[in-house]
């Protein structure tokens, strides 16, 4: 059964790392389980959208060493933004980095089955 773990990317408009009440909180997620060693990185909102498109995806699985990295899709034709991380079983932390705006990068760690 898949798990989805959701985590944020911070906006910091103006170079403000604190945010603003305009610019808030970029709503990400990792969907494990639905393939054996597979994480998919994709939207948290209904209908996976919400994390940015063409964000950079860093990722390495740390029960192998492992390591890789991706970009999430464009989101054209009304399909939300997505990247397959195939990093085998194991203990993975993942960076979002999205290649518009000022932001901290988000990052999540979760256990790929």
């Amino acid at each position: 059964m898949p798990v989805t773990v959701p985590f944020q990317i911070d906006p910091a408009p103006f170079g403000n790392s604190n945010g603003s009440f305009d610019a808030p909180p970029i709503r990400c997620a990792a969907v494990v389980g639905e393939q054996p060693g597979v994480a998919v990185i994709t939207g948290g909102n209904p209908g996976r959208w919400g994390c940015p498109l063409s964000s950079q995806a860093q990722w390495m699985n740390l029960s192998t060493g492992a390591t890789g990295s991706t970009q999430l899709s464009n989101g054209l034709n009304g399909i939300p933004a997505a990247a397959t991380l195939n990093t085998g079983i194991g203990q993975v932390v993942v960076i979002v980095n999205p290649v518009a705006g000022i932001v901290t990068p988000g990052v999540a760690t979760f256990y790929v089955p």
